[in-house]
């Protein structure tokens, strides 16, 4: 029942924005009231945030391959600092990915860029273990990047709008994955119209789910990963996992990158394929396929 209220903050928010926004009188009753149902959503919100906390008693990480091809590099991981995001949503132990080289981050100009001007857009996203589907969302807009300063305070304006909505306002195109005894994989910021499966489908380890994008609430096309104990990202806890993979030397590891590591595939699902940007890299099934910035 208190679940059901706290994922009310949104609009508890969004009704005292508003009554902020078109008072007329000064400070009077309607300012008071604009201000009570802002600090009253920033509350439930928060108590929301707390009990996605994870148990102490918490099961060990989950072994997994990694969810794409090539050398990509982490953001905002849980081997760097725990929570990674933030409790809420679930992200406890969430990651953030991409490929480099990427355009640089600018001080004015130009104030955003093409998606397509990444390489990580339209990259093959892989299931990273058997499992099925629960849950999809298509249909909003690979946006621009937000590749300056004034990019950036757009971007922390436009999250916090996105913020007083659904969730999915946030994750942009999405996909959750169950993969048995309660843990349920999250794959965040795909590319509209990629989507490769459907909810209900069966689907095994390496097969391609989706592509890469910039939807939602993002700065520059990259995969937002998670693990989390249920379906529901509104009430589930964030769950550690680790992965096999093959460090800047080359060599074997398990866990999870640090933040500003690269990192790619080994065993199974490691591919011989040319480093991206390759002139001779052919485009794949399920590859976008652009001319060179």
């Amino acid at each position: 029942m208190l679940h059901a209220l706290w994922k009310c903050h949104g609009l508890v928010m969004a009704a005292g924005a508003v009554c902020v926004l078109v008072n007329r009188q000064g400070i009077g009753p309607l300012w008071f009231t604009g201000v009570a149902l802002l600090l009253a959503g920033l509350l439930m919100r928060g108590a929301m945030t707390r009990a996605q906390r994870p148990p102490l008693d918490e099961v060990p990480p989950r072994v997994l391959a990694l969810p794409v091809h090539g050398r990509w590099t982490a953001r905002n991981g849980p081997a760097t600092k725990v929570p990674s995001h933030t409790h809420h949503l679930a992200q406890t132990y969430a990651i953030d990915m991409a490929l480099r080289p990427a355009p640089d981050p600018v001080w004015f100009w130009p104030v955003a860029r093409p998606a397509r001007d990444y390489p990580s857009f339209g990259e093959p996203l892989l299931a990273p273990a058997d499992g099925r589907v629960v849950a999809v969302s298509d249909g909003q807009r690979d946006h621009l990047s937000r590749s300056s300063l004034l990019g950036l305070l757009y971007l922390l304006a436009e999250g916090f709008v996105r913020s007083l909505v659904h969730p999915r306002h946030l994750l942009g195109n999405h996909l959750v994955l169950d993969l048995g005894d309660g843990v349920h994989a999250v794959f965040a910021h795909l590319r509209r119209g990629s989507l490769e499966v459907a909810a209900g489908d069966r689907v095994t380890l390496g097969q391609v789910l989706a592509e890469c994008g910039n939807s939602g609430n993002s700065s520059e096309p990259h995969l937002h990963f998670q693990l989390m104990d249920g379906p529901d990202i509104t009430s589930a806890h964030g769950l550690r996992f680790t992965w096999r993979y093959l460090d800047e030397a080359g060599r074997e590891q398990e866990g999870v990158p640090a933040d500003l590591a690269t990192f790619a595939p080994v065993g199974p699902l490691a591919e011989d394929r040319p480093e991206p940007g390759d002139p001779q890299e052919p485009p794949g099934p399920g590859r976008a396929s652009f001319p060179a910035p």
